[in-house]
């Protein structure tokens, strides 16, 4: 019955996570790109504290501390201001697909850095992630290398950051998988992001106005990110982690289906078709590495 509960839970991560894309954007809308990700962390750092508590730091690696809280911190500013700073819901959607390559590059970095065991389907793998992100970008025109590159043009920013934090996380999943020693630091690593982000807002002089509106955005979207890192903690612990993790690879698709309804977007078949098939290949590059020692984190969003 408690796994059957933790299932449950684990799962409810999955659909939070999907609502992040939306939600971050939906809040970047009311306050812009930065003061929107400053009040989402904050608020989402608090909802973990009560849930959760303050760790006990004492007991955690200085090694995972530092290393991350800078990872962790880091890879939340890009994946926040990288929605933020979209212009539309297309490019939201794109945008989101590209963070979503995490998955099968953590596998990857923890092939290279980890010596993970893992089988020949990695290859095939990583090849079908990408190109399905590239029918993404890509639009109408399919795999158009100009086309794409035309497209990340708009908005370089974005993209990059995107991308940037796609691998990140990977990183980040990779290492902590290392140095936590059985420790969860996402309460700190949630309050180290916002406070960075203060501090940037402060620095920029930029001000905060805040309607009933526009707070109960926040609220919700700090629900979404928060409750779904202690949902997702709270399955992995007592839950069947091959089934969450299974789950988990199908973020995207639920992602891209629930953001396109928000903002009111439709979804071409050359980007369902990217989509399918950047899952396709996380996947089977999990399953590369199915039934050998994994050594590497799982969850993100």
């Amino acid at each position: 019955m408690l796994s059957s509960k933790a299932n449950a839970i684990g799962l409810i991560a999955v659909v939070l996570w999907s609502l992040n894309v939306g939600m971050i954007r939906s809040v970047a809308g009311h306050f812009g790109a930065v003061a929107g990700a400053t009040l989402l962390y904050t608020a989402s750092a608090v909802i973990l504290l009560l849930l959760l508590g303050f760790p006990k730091l004492s007991t955690f690696p200085k090694r995972y501390l530092y290393a991350g809280s800078a990872l962790f911190c880091i890879y939340e500013l890009c994946f926040s201001l990288s929605l933020g700073f979209t212009r539309d819901g297309q490019q939201l959607l794109e945008v989101g697909m590209v963070n979503y390559l995490w998955p099968s590059l953590t596998i990857l970095m923890a092939i290279l850095f980890n010596g993970q065991k893992t089988s020949w389907l990695i290859v095939p793998g990583m090849v079908l992630a990408f190109v399905g992100l590239g029918l993404v970008l890509g639009g109408d025109q399919g795999l158009d290398l100009a086309r794409m590159w035309e497209n990340v043009n708009e908005n370089p920013l974005s993209y990059g950051l995107a991308f940037t934090g796609a691998v990140l996380w990977s990183v980040y999943c990779t290492i902590t998988s290392r140095m936590a020693d059985g420790k969860n630091g996402v309460v700190l690593f949630f309050m180290v992001t916002a406070l960075a982000l203060w501090i940037n807002l402060l620095r920029s002089g930029e001000s905060i106005s805040l309607t009933p509106t526009a707070g109960f955005y926040v609220v919700i979207a700090a629900a979404a990110l928060g409750l779904g890192y202690a949902a997702w903690n709270y399955g992995v612990l007592h839950g069947n982690v091959t089934l969450l993790a299974t789950a988990s690879y199908f973020i995207p698709v639920v992602s891209s289906l629930l953001t396109s309804l928000i903002f009111a977007t439709p979804l071409t078949g050359s980007f369902w078709r990217g989509c399918l098939l950047t899952t396709a290949g996380s996947l089977i590059c999990w399953l590369a590495t199915r039934g050998r020692p994994a050594k590497y984190g799982g969850g993100g969003h």
